[in-house]
């Protein structure tokens, strides 16, 4: 890598290290991909907006819908942190497992989008979430072209680019699953009850 491709992964790194805790895989493949000077550009456009969604839509509906876009896609890396970050923070929130590990649900990489509908559908209704159903069906909508009918769903079209283009260099480049792309990440000890509980 290059010293500028070296200087962008360092800033970028110690940008999801402060949020996340780690830096995550698909980063020096992104940088590597794009070039330097292309790569920090894509960050400094996408990344604030991601936060930003995160924020309005909430942490499990924005990975709700990262979820399924990366399984459409075929990345079992962007699908694995999506649903760990979900299964930690159910677990946070709910004092409950989520009904399936972040494992199971990257298993379903590359289904058909009909198929993932129906599992999504099915997880979701079996944790008693009922309301992010229309979500799953909104962001498969998205995803075959259906235009965004408010800011809400402009946020998750937005994703749509967003882990489109991170789900594509993280497969050509065989990026393995590391953590959960949400702060919940960094909470070790959440991490342990969630260990524990999975193994009781």
């Amino acid at each position: 890598m290059s010293d500028g491709g070296g200087a962008v992964l360092r800033i970028v790194g110690r940008v999801c290290t402060a949020l996340w805790g780690y830096t995550p895989g698909v980063i020096p493949a992104m940088v590597a991909t794009m070039g330097s000077g292309p790569a920090l550009r894509w960050f400094a456009v996408n990344f604030p907006r991601f936060l930003v969604t995160l924020r309005v839509l909430g942490p499990v509906r924005t990975h709700l819908a990262g979820l399924t876009i990366s399984l459409v896609n075929g990345c079992t890396y962007c699908a694995y942190g999506r649903a760990h970050a979900l299964e930690l923070i159910h677990l946070r929130d709910r004092d409950l497992l989520f009904p399936l590990d972040a494992r199971t649900l990257e298993s379903w990489s590359g289904l058909s989008r009909r198929e993932i509908g129906l599992r999504l559908r099915g997880v979701l209704e079996e944790a008693g979430m009922h309301a992010e159903v229309i979500w799953v069906d909104r962001t498969l909508a998205l995803l075959d072209g259906a235009p965004p009918v408010d800011a809400d769903e402009r946020r998750i079209a937005h994703l749509c680019r967003m882990v489109g283009t991170m789900n594509a260099i993280a497969v050509a480049a065989g990026t393995v699953p590391d953590g959960a792309h949400d702060p919940v990440n960094k909470d070790a000890a959440l991490k342990a009850r969630l260990l524990a509980a999975q193994g009781a």
